[in-house]
């Protein structure tokens, strides 16, 4: 039996991921990975937050990632997809 080890994140949201989230910032506990984050974020705050988190991107500690096993720094930033170039 493992013990997964829960930590405390902040997670920034800008755009539309603040207006799912109806925040700008929070600190969350979670298990650790991208995965679970994402998995904490789906259950606090539902469709409004799929759709985001579908073509968003993460940044952990300034570094881009959509993998789920990535583990998780001091903190993420949930940017939704941007138009334009």
């Amino acid at each position: 039996m493992s013990i997964v080890a829960m930590q405390s994140v902040t997670v920034r949201y800008f755009a539309a991921a603040a207006e799912a989230a109806g925040r700008d910032q929070e600190e969350l506990p979670v298990a650790g990975t991208l995965g679970a984050l994402r998995d904490e974020l789906l259950r606090r705050y539902g469709d409004p937050m799929a759709r985001v988190l579908r073509s968003g991107s993460f940044l952990i500690d300034g570094t881009v990632s959509r993998d789920p096993d990535r583990r998780l720094g001091e903190r993420v930033d949930i940017l939704p997809p941007f138009a334009g170039g």
